[in-house]
């Protein structure tokens, strides 16, 4: 992927690393063609229907039931300007949110919240 990146003109680890050669972002329909390419290589991706939207999803859900749903929310960049009433109250800062990532990657993130 890194090379990928490198090759998309990605400079810094912020850069989009998922882009066409002109460096527009790649849309809904050639995501889903992307997954079933890898579904004719890979049988289990195919038969589990695994694509970008499932890999969201499972991500969000792992966040939700290991960090809360404030956590997940955040994580999912909704905003709070809709949705359930308690989406109002029920927030989290960068901090968890980098504290979720790292768990969940098993990396540190120098914006993760601190045990001590």
């Amino acid at each position: 992927m890194a090379d990928h990146a490198v090759r998309r003109g990605a400079v810094l680890p912020t850069d989009t690393l998922l882009r066409y050669r002109h460096g527009g972002a790649l849309t809904s329909r050639r995501y889903d063609h992307l997954w079933r390419r890898i579904g004719e290589h890979l049988p289990w991706v195919a038969s589990q229907g695994v694509s970008i939207h499932w890999l969201r999803h499972t991500t969000l859900t792992w966040v939700e039931r290991h960090f809360g749903y404030g956590i997940a929310r955040a994580y999912a960049g909704h905003t709070d300007t809709t949705g359930p009433a308690t989406a109002t109250y029920v927030k989290a800062d960068l901090s968890a949110v980098a504290a979720a990532l790292a768990a969940m990657t098993g990396q540190s993130h120098p914006m993760a919240a601190s045990d001590g």
